[in-house]
């Protein structure tokens, strides 16, 4: 019996532009093909959330020593840049499959006018950069006390007459 598979030309054309790409890295790289496969930029997932206080970014970044971590705000922009050094190893050759991504990257956020830039914290832990920008005070949304009672009888204690 025959099996037909369905030929897709879009996921042949990605595969080989994926495996052209890595031969022209490694082919070109200045350090040789095997530090080529290791030192690719890349781009660390990032959560961002809000609350009615502060507005917080999460990054992972396992494996980066804090003194390689930069943060910096600068024209409305934070800007988040970093390494993760490949750790040579005397017995490197022996290597079969380097998964994790290595060398620099950099993430940048508009930040909206909401965000007080002199009140910015930033803390590293368990490979998790986590950063604070705190609202700026006419930011926070404000409660406004709502009195019960006829309009009349409100007018009349705003302007010291009693009703």
């Amino acid at each position: 019996m025959t099996v037909l598979t369905r030929w897709d030309p879009i996921r042949e054309v990605a595969t080989m532009q994926n495996r052209l790409n890595r031969f022209v890295r490694e082919l070109y790289s200045p350090e040789g093909p095997e530090e080529a496969l290791t030192t690719t930029g890349f781009a660390p997932p990032v959560d961002v959330y809000e609350d009615e206080h502060n507005i917080t970014l999460k990054i992972e970044a396992p494996g980066i020593d804090e003194k390689d971590i930069d943060v910096r705000i600068e024209n409305n922009t934070l800007t988040v840049h970093g390494e993760r050094k490949f750790e040579k190893e005397e017995k490197e050759e022996n290597f079969r499959r380097v998964e994790r991504q290595y060398g620099s990257f950099t993430r940048s956020f508009t930040l909206p006018n909401s965000v007080d830039p002199g009140q910015v914290s930033a803390h590293y832990d368990k490979g998790v950069l986590r950063i604070n920008l705190a609202k700026k005070a006419e930011a926070k949304p404000k409660q406004i006390k709502v009195n019960v009672g006829s309009e009349k009888s409100i007018e009349a204690k705003v302007h010291g007459k009693a009703a």
